[in-house]
């Protein structure tokens, strides 16, 4: 452990300063589940928890949106009724 104090890394963890779009590259490729491990010591150095959990919550709430709009249209174009 890198400090003495307990907690002492989560609130390093939490100031780290990335920018919006590196966060929200980080959250799409972990949907894919494909990352370089060289890009992903880079995020985990980089990247803020709170910010990755907060893009990952919109952008799977997003993902189930586009779904749930994507069934409504097939189904009310009548592709489905085939």
């Amino acid at each position: 452990m890198s400090s003495d104090k307990p907690g002492q890394d989560l609130k390093e963890a939490v100031g780290r300063k990335a920018s919006l779009a590196q966060t929200i590259s980080a959250v799409a490729w972990s949907f894919f589940g494909v990352r370089r491990g060289r890009d992903h010591e880079n995020d985990m150095a980089k990247l803020n928890p709170v910010h990755v959990v907060i893009a990952g919550v919109l952008g799977a709430a997003l993902f189930v949106l586009m779904l749930v709009l994507l069934v409504r249209w097939v189904i009310g174009s009548g592709v489905a009724a085939a």
